[in-house]
């Protein structure tokens, strides 16, 4: 990969996320949160193959995670936001509200960086995975 192209993604994602890290109390808080309302936590085992993140849950490029249940896709999609975007979020499966809030910077840095043409939608599906796997254009 690209080393500038990388770094200037990286760049993009910290300016276009305007506050989506939080501090050391709030991440303690945040797992506070999810433990106590019972949420599952799964551990992420990343590897990078072919310039391809994973994290052993999910290996496509096609599924949708959903916001309603725990999908093998959800768990995927926030171990990348988690350890390799920087994104303060539970992994707990659920895409929900916060997880679509960490991704959509993810978004709006391939439409710039990248010149993607992604909808900005927070999901990710077959168009924008390779950007989330790749943290830069692939």
């Amino acid at each position: 990969m690209n080393v500038r192209r990388h770094l200037a993604l990286a760049t993009a994602a910290a300016a276009l996320g305007g506050g989506l890290a939080l501090a050391p109390a709030a991440q303690a808080s945040t797992a506070q949160t999810a433990q106590e309302s019972g949420a599952a936590a799964y551990s992420c085992h990343m590897t990078k193959k072919n310039g391809r993140w994973h994290a052993g849950h999910y290996s496509g490029n096609t599924v949708t995670p959903a916001a309603g249940r725990v999908t093998s896709a959800g768990i995927e999609a926030q171990c990348i936001l988690k350890h390799v975007w920087k994104q303060s979020i539970a992994v707990d499966g659920y895409f929900g509200p916060k997880s679509r809030a960490a991704f959509k910077p993810v978004q709006r840095s391939a439409n710039s960086v990248c010149n993607a043409k992604l909808v900005v939608d927070g999901l990710p599906g077959p168009k924008s995975w390779p950007y989330l796997r790749h943290t830069g254009c692939p």
